[in-house]
């Protein structure tokens, strides 16, 4: 049995128990972002994929491997991944959704009080001897504390609700929209209300997006979905850069539409110098605050995934379904 991983071979090894493997494994390693070549030099007769959530899995990779029965993303994205041609091939593709949900929701909470509090501009002006200026400046401008903001949720998965239930220790007023409302009971739990996307858009001091990405969530938030927001509101995104329309968003900044972003992912990835939202003018510098999309990648989450990732491999091996499938 072959498995071919397009990721970081010290990862793989730091966080998967390989030791007690069946020593009819073979393990090959082609790192994140590997030419089509050197997958099909490496990997060509592999029976198992597993992939970095944001690496490309192509057609043509998929193609040339004739024994392959599985792709497995190493978390809960596969948008790089071509679902289509595994599907065409009766090939599993599976996620881990739900695994970093605690984990995401903590990033997005963590942007967002980054943002209310202007942590980044503020260690800046520390370090440079500018505290007690710095201090009068925000308490003139005025320090808003998240348990007194509403807060919208798109989209309510498993990373919103634990969003939603982190913010309740807040006492933040939150609300969320989808394509349905989820049951009465479900809302009490969370302590959340359904609103529509206008409505929420209108209404909410911080925006916090929560979509997979697809052809649907393809710039979400675009140039008219940002005219909607409430002045002043803050955008933050957890969940992918391509959900926003990075150029609207600067104009939005620009425009003073709104006060500032909580970003721990771009597009495209890997970050490329380029983007529009690195190349701000000075005076809007501070008013996005980044992260290296990190959000659901802690040592916690790491450890999980490996565990269902296996647990799939060899239920597929032993011809049983597989947990968490997203090809049809």
């Amino acid at each position: 049995m072959k498995v071919l991983f397009i990721a970081p071979e010290t990862r793989v090894r730091r966080f998967h128990n390989l030791d007690n493997l069946p020593a009819d494994v073979t393990l090959v390693f082609v790192g994140s972002f590997p030419t089509l070549e050197e997958v099909i030099r490496q990997g060509a007769d592999a029976d198992f994929l597993i992939a970095d959530a944001v690496s490309t899995v192509s057609k043509e990779m998929i193609d040339a491997m004739p024994n392959l029965k599985l792709i497995h993303s190493e978390g809960v994205g596969y948008e790089g991944f071509d679902v289509k041609a595994a599907t065409a091939r009766g090939i599993y593709v599976c996620n881990c959704a739900g695994i970093n949900a605690s984990a995401v929701a903590e990033q997005a909470i963590l942007l967002m009080l980054a943002v209310l509090r202007h942590l980044v501009e503020g260690d800046d002006r520390v370090r440079s001897a500018q505290q007690i200026e710095t201090k009068n400046q925000y308490i003139m401008e005025g320090i808003p504390e998240l348990g007194g903001l509403k807060v919208g949720l798109i989209g309510f998965g498993a990373i919103a609700k634990e969003t939603a239930k982190k913010l309740r220790a807040f006492g933040s007023e939150v609300f969320y929209t989808g394509r349905r409302p989820a049951p009465k009971e479900t809302e009490a739990a969370y302590g959340v209300k359904y609103l529509s996307l206008g409505d929420l858009l209108a209404c909410c001091d911080i925006v916090s997006l929560h979509l997979a990405s697809n052809k649907e969530t393809f710039h979400y938030i675009g140039e008219a979905e940002l005219l909607k927001f409430k002045p002043g509101a803050i955008l933050i995104n957890t969940a992918r850069g391509e959900i926003v329309d990075q150029e609207a968003l600067v104009r939005a900044l620009k425009d003073g539409r709104i006060s500032g972003a909580g970003l721990d992912t771009l597009y495209p990835e890997p970050v490329q110098a380029d983007n529009p939202l690195l190349n701000l003018p000075e005076a809007l510098h501070y008013k996005v605050t980044f992260s290296p999309h990190i959000g659901g990648t802690t040592q916690q989450t790491f450890y999980r995934a490996p565990v269902m990732i296996w647990e799939n491999i060899f239920a597929c091996a032993e011809g049983r379904t597989p947990r968490n499938i997203v090809s049809k």
